[in-house]
C-alpha cells in the first residue's frame, strides 16, 4: 500500500522561470527505505518539501498534479497536520534549531503535539541516546559544531516517531564514521518500527546497502526508479553522473574481465569481499 504517491507533480517557485520538478510520478510503499539521488540542482530538495506540505503552503508558487501522503491530499492539509505524519530533517540544521538548549529543541515537536510529560521525557532521552548527544542536552544549539547540530535536528524528528521520516542530506556536516552511525540508526528504525524512510543522499557508498527502493532524478524529473541493485548497475545511472558505489563499479569491471562472480550485484564493500572470497574458493 502506497504511503506516498505523486502523479505528474510539477512545481515552480514564485520567482522561478521554469519548474524545479516536472511531471514527477512516484509511489512509495509503507515501511520502505527509499533513497533519492541525482546531480545537484535536479529537484531533490523541492520534492522533499512537497512531502510535508511546505510546498505549496509555505513556499507557495505554482503546484500542478496530485500528491497524497499518509492518505491525505497535501493541497488540503495545513503544515501542522502533516507534521503529525511526516518528519523532515533539513540539509542545514540551523534552519530548524532555535531553543535555548538541545533538550528543549528535541522536545519542541512533542510539546506541540501535547504529549504527556512522562512520555515526552522517555522519547527525548531515547532520541538523544540514539544520536549520541545525550551529554549535550543542556548545551545551547548555537554553541555546537555543524555535525552536532545535525544530530540535534535528527533527534528532534526521531523523538516524534512519525510514520514517515524525510531526510535531506542529513549527514552533510558529519565525517564518514559519524554518518555511518546515523544511517544505521535510521535503518534500525525502519526495520524495527516500520517507519517509512525517504533519504536524499549523494554518498551512495554509505547508503545504498540500506535502501530497498531508489529513485534517480535529473533536470527535475525522475529518470530511474526501482530496485537498487538493478538501477545502480545500469549504464544510464552512470551516464547521469550518480556516484555509483565503488563495490558495484568494481563488480562491473571484474565481470567484463570474465571473472566468475555471483549474479547478485554488491552494494557494499562487505558484500564485495564475501563475493571475492567465494570466487577464490571455487578456483
Amino acid at each position: 500500500m502506497s504511503i506516498i504517491e505523486t502523479e505528474n507533480l510539477t512545481y515552480t517557485y514564485p520567482s522561478g522561470t521554469k519548474p524545479s520538478i516536472r511531471d514527477v510520478s512516484i509511489k512509495i510503499d509503507k515501511g520502505e527505505f527509499v533513497l533519492i539521488t541525482g546531480p545537484s540542482g535536479c529537484g531533490k530538495t523541492t520534492l522533499c518539501r512537497c512531502f510535508n506540505g511546505l510546498i505549496p503552503h509555505f513556499y507557495q508558487g505554482e503546484l500542478e498534479g496530485e500528491i497524497t501522503v499518509a492518505g491525505l491530499r497535501i493541497s488540503e492539509q495545513p503544515i501542522y497536520e502533516m507534521a503529525k505524519h511526516v518528519g523532515l530533517v533539513f540539509q542545514n540544521p540551523e534552519n530548524q534549531l532555535f531553543a535555548l538548549s538541545v533538550e528543549k529543541d528535541v522536545a519542541f515537536g512533542l510539546e506541540n503535539l501535547g504529549a504527556p510529560r512522562e512520555e515526552m521525557r522517555k522519547r527525548v532521552d531515547w532520541a538523544l541516546n540514539l544520536t549520541g548527544i545525550y551529554d549535550l542536552r543542556e548545551r545551547a544549539p548555537h554553541e555546537l559544531s555543524g555535525g552536532q547540530q545535525q544530530r540535534v535536528a535528527i533527534a528532534s524528528v526521531l523523538a516524534m516517531q512519525p510514520e514517515i521520516i524525510v531526510l535531506d542530506e542529513p549527514t552533510s556536516f558529519l565525517d564518514p564514521l559519524g554518518a555511518k552511525r546515523i544511517f544505521e540508526v535510521i535503518y534500525d528504525l525502519n526495520r524495527k518500527l516500520g517507519i517509512t524512510v525517504v533519504l536524499v543522499e549523494h554518498r551512495l557508498d554509505l547508503t545504498a546497502r540500506y535502501a530497498n527502493h531508489i529513485a534517480i532524478m535529473d533536470d527535475g524529473k525522475i529518470v530511474l526508479d526501482g530496485e537498487p541493485r538493478e538501477i545502480l548497475s545500469s549504464e544510464q545511472a552512470r551516464l547521469i553522473g550518480v556516484g555509483i558505489p565503488k563495490p558495484t563499479r568494481l563488480y562491473q569491471i571484474l565481470r567484463k574481465d570474465r571473472v566468475n562472480l555471483s549474479n547478485t550485484v554488491p552494494l557494499s564493500s562487505d558484500e564485495m569481499a564475501a563475493m571475492l572470497r567465494e570466487a577464490l574458493k571455487s578456483q
